[in-house]
């Protein structure tokens, strides 16, 4: 009797396994048949919101369906996320995720709403934004190597500015600091905007940034950037030199911004909308996008977006550990 129900119970588990398989099969084919929501889980008017309806204008043209944005900033957007990681695997709630979601909040909130690790399934990495070492026109440091040398002659280091405790700009310089070997004094601000309006103003000697916070301060002459933590120089910016050519080959950190869909979504949905975000990218409203906001487009595949976030996870995990940083 014993076995009879072993049988019939192994039975209905592959029957339902079968209709599952199935199940999701027919959605993939049908997919998409009504509208999709992308959460940008950070305030409107920012890169995260810009890129997010960009993107959505051209998977809407694509798919033949509405694409809409929902802002749910907070807690490094963790809030957002949350909401993501618990709607309907179906592809119809997708997100606009960024490396503290994915790779490094889990180091500084002792409770987080989600696990990153199990929570999302990466579709594509749509764009990279690398950073910037920032400092005022009046400093007399005019080359990345020339700044790195006056930090080592000077014992209580310099002060440098984020938009907070825990950002990637923050983070950005702790990890610059520990690869060049220097001392950075960090004041956290309540933003980005009043970091970089004290070191307009003298207050700060420097900053470790996105782009778009400081190009046109840049371009104006009233900021210098000595480096750009990439591989190659931003088209927005073809005089600022890669770290590598400024002499600082192993510092690169950078902003990056993915699409991801809730955990167990179809592999087919997941694909399809890969292969979207790849044709996306490639319009010329997206290039013209990267290039004003300081963006390097990718459109990878799922499986080398998650290659990314592991990669990712792993660097900043160990940079918080042996910085002794946390939220809580």
């Amino acid at each position: 009797m014993k076995m009879r129900a072993f049988i019939a119970g192994a039975g209905l588990a592959l029957v339902l396994g079968c209709a599952t398989v199935a199940q999701a099969q027919a959605q993939a084919q049908t997919y998409p048949d009504r509208l999709i929501k992308i959460v940008a889980p950070f305030p409107a008017g920012g890169v995260v919101d810009v890129l997010s309806r960009a993107l959505g204008q051209e998977l809407s043209k694509a798919l033949g369906q509405p694409v809409i944005i929902e802002n749910r900033p907070g807690a490094g957007g963790n809030i957002g996320a949350e909401t993501v990681a618990k709607a309907p695997p179906d592809g119809y709630t997708l997100m606009m995720t960024s490396p503290g979601i994915q790779s490094i909040n889990q180091f500084l909130y002792k409770k987080m709403p989600f696990d990153p690790e199990t929570a999302f399934a990466p579709i594509s990495l749509v764009a990279d934004m690398p950073m910037l070492v920032v400092l005022g026109a009046a400093s007399p440091y005019t080359t990345l190597s020339a700044f790195i040398a006056a930090a080592k002659a000077k014992p209580d280091g310099f002060n440098f500015g984020s938009a907070g405790y825990g950002t990637t700009g923050h983070l950005g310089m702790e990890l610059f600091a520990y690869t060049a070997g220097i001392k950075l004094r960090h004041t956290p601000y309540k933003g980005a905007a009043p970091a970089v309006n004290d070191l307009l103003g003298g207050h700060i000697d420097g900053v470790v940034d996105n782009p778009p916070t400081v190009m046109a301060h840049i371009k104006s002459g009233a900021l210098r950037a000595l480096a750009v933590a990439g591989p190659e120089r931003l088209t927005a910016l073809p005089n600022v030199p890669t770290s590598t050519e400024a002499g600082l080959a192993d510092w690169r950190v950078s902003s990056w911004f993915g699409l991801v869909a809730p955990a167990k979504t179809p592999p087919a949905i997941v694909d399809r909308l890969a292969e979207e975000v790849r044709k996306a990218i490639a319009q010329p409203a997206m290039r013209k996008l990267s290039d004003e906001l300081g963006l390097v487009l990718v459109g990878d595949t799922p499986a080398a977006f998650e290659a990314v976030i592991k990669q990712e996870r792993k660097k900043w995990g160990e940079l918080i550990a042996k910085a002794g940083i946390t939220l809580e």
